[in-house]
């Protein structure tokens, strides 16, 4: 009998064990749960910050591209502050040019063309990023090619001005004329004839900020709208437009699925019928100084 008490309560007492045993082993497997759930929850964070850190890094933007990404990837692929800095100091809000002033920031202005030879355009950029770099290329060498010409009183007084591959951007020279109708014409974009300035009296006006790409349409339409509006550049009225010989020479451009007509009313506060008369002004090449 007393054996028999002796083995049962050995029995009762390692079932306790047990019990408690897995108990503890219960609670503790509850408690690495409990502790498994923030790190996973900090590593989704950090996904998903990854995710954010790469949206605000200065990459150009597919149009595939989240909204979020588009919003916050605001950095413009080419700084083009040094040349703002000497539109605003040399180029008055009407567009004269201070072409002794740019004498003296002739340094400034050539490491801007030096930086624009070292970061040309790459496949990647977005198209307000490539027409805004060649807009300031063009405006920035024609700059040049005034003060590499000293004492001129019309850009037409030097030689085959528009083909004089005097600028390297890249692997290789350009000239103003392959800028324009090589590069920027074939972007599809008419306004760019408002912003690019050949430094003479009857073209549109030398804006004095540079073009960017996040400000790009309102400052491509901006230039033509000042440009229609200004009537030694162009008279316009219901029945007749008397217009710069721009839009003689460059009117494929300004007829994409649209009139002159229709380009023009898109431009003017001014209401034209589609059979006004259209005559051009003559053009004058003295510098816009």
């Amino acid at each position: 009998m007393n054996n028999y008490i002796v083995t049962f309560l050995l029995f009762f007492s390692l079932s306790a064990c047990c019990g408690a045993n897995n108990v503890i082993e219960s609670h503790q497997e509850e408690e690495n749960e409990v502790a498994v759930h923030p790190d996973h929850e900090a590593s989704e964070i950090t996904e998903e910050m990854q995710i954010i850190d790469n949206a605000v890094q200065p990459l150009p933007i597919d149009d595939g591209t989240g909204e979020m990404i588009k919003v916050l990837n605001t950095k413009e692929a080419f700084d083009h502050s040094t040349f703002n800095g000497l539109l605003q100091k040399h180029v008055s809000e009407h567009g004269n040019v201070n072409y002794i002033g740019f004498k003296t920031d002739i340094t400034a202005l050539r490491n801007y063309i030096s930086s624009l030879g070292t970061n040309t355009p790459k496949e990647s950029w977005t198209k307000e990023d490539r027409l805004a770099y060649w807009i300031n290329a063009y405006n920035a060498l024609t700059i040049d090619l005034i003060l590499r010409n000293p004492s001129i009183k019309s850009i037409k007084e030097i030689d085959d001005p528009w083909k004089q591959k005097l600028w390297k951007l890249g692997r290789k020279y350009y000239d103003l004329n392959e800028i324009e109708h090589d590069i920027l014409r074939k972007m599809n974009e008419p306004r760019i004839h408002f912003a690019i300035v050949c430094a003479s009296v009857s073209c549109p006006k030398l804006q004095n900020k540079a073009f960017t790409a996040s400000d790009l349409d309102d400052q491509l339409t901006n230039a033509t709208k000042e440009f229609l509006s200004d009537p030694s550049k162009n008279n316009l009225s219901k029945d007749s437009v008397e217009l710069s010989k721009i839009f003689k020479w460059f009117s494929k451009d300004f007829k994409q699925g649209q009139s002159l007509i229709d380009f023009l009313s898109k431009y003017s506060d001014i209401i034209i019928s589609p059979k006004a008369s259209i005559s051009y002004k003559d053009y004058d090449w003295n510098l816009n100084e």
